[in-house]
């Protein structure tokens, strides 16, 4: 190999790329170069604010041969860490930048251990460098991602978070964002997804001095992880409603079961999409805090003395209200603050209302968010206020009670329910959405008429007191296995006469759904329940005759004492078959392992639970309340049902839209062949108002004076022609 002396001195790259093919060859041109960097680094720390390229070029120069020479450089990179860490506030920027470039080169040929490497990079965050600062931080975050890709390194990950802890509390603000922006990517990415991370962020970011960084562990914990992948449920375990109409066909054909269809295609739709939106736990940051409630209590009295922007102390209202709602807290003068903000002219009202409903829960005492009830009903569901604030006070209420049915007393409830048959939608459709969260949750505290008609549903289900907590030792609807060998029967004599009526052996079943489905309704019931809610009618007509109109008292009285004996006596038989039920459902889960196909039965069997017996009036809302969530949506308080006011340019996109399509403004030619003659009339219509004046001014209609004449000339023309 020819050895080109005088030249590679100054021309490193050639230099550098005759070390890697033969370091031994280049040793004496690599310790020049070496002795070289010696004199440049004694002269330029005489001068460190200047930048000093050659020491740029030799500095490069020797990490990227350094794994050529190990022995030789195992003291060169402390020489460059000794140079930030000293002049660090002086350097200029392109010699600083340099010179990180240069130990991540060597970092990534193990010459520096990355503890010391990265302990020195969050040390230059406090540089004023903006550049820097976001080089420094990408490399931070990757080279933590590489170091945990195979496996974590425990030890590693909690010296440097302990690091971080400290980096964390220090008085320069920049430090402090871009180490909480790292914990907080390093923990969005799945790298250190931790309860150590969270708490960190919890006890030291939300409570810092600096605003920016208790800003980003605010939204840290208001903002959304990735989502679980849902996995999808086969086809097979679906109610398909088709079955229900299909077998339909082959049953007596009546108002009751047409109407009975409708219904069981209905709840069937809603089952599958409570099935589709499972709550899913997509703010688990909150899951980790280790101590919720300590946390909620400090962030409250933080805010109380804090001096912060309002959209601040908005986020910190968030976030306690979630962990309230969330872990079940006790936090009592979270509800009274809120209550003084409950305003309608108050900036943000509707996010004070959301945070008021995600921090209520079953166990939170009633008179405890009575002020808040208060506050919503005495400042929001007044007539003297516009019907949108009516409605949004409604729908804040309907919310709240979701989640604690025992918020609002009885009187306030049926106070609120008046508002039913409101002239205004909104606030009409507001109030029966709490007539049917009641319904569904505690329908003794409405009024008798706003119960709606009762199911098997609505019969098992039990008020519960504060603080009561309903266990069942059995599986609600398993009774329906104890008939599956005479719904067996009946279908394979389905499957031989599908045209033909039941037989009796299958009288005490009619099948509303197929095989798959398995949604069995009993005829004898259907019959009873329709005796029932015709009587129930009558008995309801009549006692609101008696409420007003003035007939006769002794014999409504008669009347009413004998219908209320005969819904007496049948709903005591009600409650025994119940009882007998439930005591049939605890002895199958004690002797049975149940299938997918028996779950699949037994879910049939609780969709028939909300059909039978229902007869609801037109003024009750027929759409289910879904059971409420972790987190309230604001689209949920703000929902009010009228056309949303659009700008110009939106009004205009839809008036242009409804014109797509559509003919010609103007006279529309309706004759099927365009070149056959028209008619005097539709000829009138292109003609000259000249030429049909006389013919218009006869339409006029004439005075009797005119009349007179008229009959007089006719008269006279009569008498001529005889």
């Amino acid at each position: 190999m020819v050895r080109h002396n005088n030249q590679l001195p100054n021309n490193l790259t050639q230099l550098q790329n005759l070390i890697k093919r033969d370091p031994a060859s280049y040793k004496e041109e690599f310790h020049q170069q070496l002795a070289h960097f010696e004199t440049t680094l004694e002269i330029f720390n005489l001068n460190p604010t200047q930048y000093n390229k050659k020491l740029d070029e030799q500095a490069m120069f020797l990490a990227q041969v350094a794994k050529c020479y190990p022995s030789e450089m195992k003291l060169f990179p402390q020489k460059i860490v000794d140079i930030l860490k000293t002049h660090n506030t002086i350097l200029h920027n392109d010699m600083r930048l340099a010179l990180c470039k240069c130990l991540i080169l060597l970092r990534n040929k193990n010459y520096i251990t990355p503890f010391d490497l990265l302990e020195l990079f969050f040390i230059l965050l406090k540089s004023q460098d903006k550049y820097l600062r976001e080089f420094l931080k990408t490399h931070i975050i990757t080279d933590i991602k590489n170091i945990n890709m195979k496996h974590k390194d425990m030890k590693f990950n909690a010296t440097l978070q302990n690091f971080i802890f400290s980096m964390l509390r220090d008085t320069d603000a920049r430090a402090a964002k871009l180490s909480i922006d790292i914990l907080i990517e390093l923990y969005q990415k799945n790298i250190w997804n931790d309860h150590k991370t969270v708490n960190i962020i919890a006890d030291i970011g939300c409570f810092s001095k600096v605003t920016k960084v208790m800003v980003a562990s605010l939204k840290f914990f208001l903002g959304k992880d990735e989502e679980e992948k849902a996995v999808e449920s086969d086809s097979d375990n679906e109610i398909d409603p088709r079955d229900t109409m299909i077998s339909n066909k082959f049953n007596k054909k009546t108002r009751k079961r047409e109407k009975m269809v409708d219904k069981v295609k209905k709840v069937a739709k809603k089952m599958k999409k409570k099935k589709q939106n499972a709550p899913a736990f997509n703010f688990s940051a909150l899951h980790l805090i280790n101590n919720p409630q300590g946390f909620a209590e400090k962030l409250f009295k933080q805010i109380e003395s804090s001096n912060e922007r309002f959209e601040v102390k908005l986020m910190s209202l968030d976030v306690i209200s979630r962990l309230i709602g969330l872990h079940n807290l006790f936090l009592f003068n979270f509800y009274p603050f809120l209550a003084r903000l409950l305003m309608p002219h108050q900036r943000e009202v509707t996010r004070i209302l959301q945070f008021a409903a995600q921090a209520a829960h079953e166990l939170v005492p009633p008179e405890v968010i009575e002020p808040v009830m208060k506050a919503i009903a005495n400042n929001f569901i007044t007539e003297r206020n516009s019907t949108d604030v009516m409605a949004v006070g409604l729908n804040a209420v309907r919310e709240i009670c979701a989640r604690c049915p025992l918020a609002i007393d009885e009187d306030l409830l049926r106070d609120l329910v008046q508002y039913k048959s409101y002239k205004e939608k909104s606030v009409m459709m507001a109030s029966r959405s709490l007539i049917q969260l009641y319904r569904q949750s505690m329908p003794n505290l409405l009024h008798k008429k706003d119960r709606g008609r009762p199911t098997e549903a609505t019969i098992e289900l039990k008020s519960k007191k504060y603080g009561e907590v309903e266990v069942k030792n059995y599986i609600p609807g398993s009774e329906v296995l104890l008939n599956k060998e005479s719904v067996d029967v009946i279908e394979k004599v389905k499957g031989k006469k599908k045209s033909k009526k039941n037989d009796s052996d299958s009288d005490e079943w009619v099948d509303v759904a197929s095989s798959d489905s398995d949604i069995n309704i009993s005829t004898d019931s259907e019959s009873d329940d329709e005796h029932d809610t015709e009587e129930e009618e009558e008995l309801d007509d009549e006692c609101n005759d008696d409420d007003t109109a003035t007939v006769d008292s002794s014999q409504n009285n008669a009347v009413n004492k004998g219908n209320r004996k005969i819904l007496k006596s049948k709903r005591k038989i009600k409650s025994i078959d119940i009882e007998e039920k439930i005591n049939s459902a605890r002895d199958i889960a004690m002797e049975k392992i149940f299938t997918d196909e028996d779950f699949k039965r037994i879910e049939g069997a609780q969709l028939k639970k909300h059909i039978s017996g229902i007869k609801r009036n037109r003024s009750v809302i027929e759409d289910e309340t879904n059971e409420p969530g972790e987190l309230v949506k604001l689209s949920d308080i703000e929902n009010i049902h009228k056309k949303r006011k659009h700008d110009k340019n939106a009004r205009l996109e839809t008036v242009l839209k409804g014109r797509e399509d559509r003919d010609k403004f103007g006279y529309k030619d309706r004759r099927k062949n365009i070149h056959c003659s028209k008619t005097n009339r539709e000829k009138k219509k292109t003609k000259n108002y000249q030429m049909v004046r006389h013919k218009v001014k006869g339409k006029i209609k004439r005075s009797f004076k005119d009349k007179q004449i008229a009959f007089r000339n006719y008269l006279i023309k009569q008498k001529k022609m005889r």
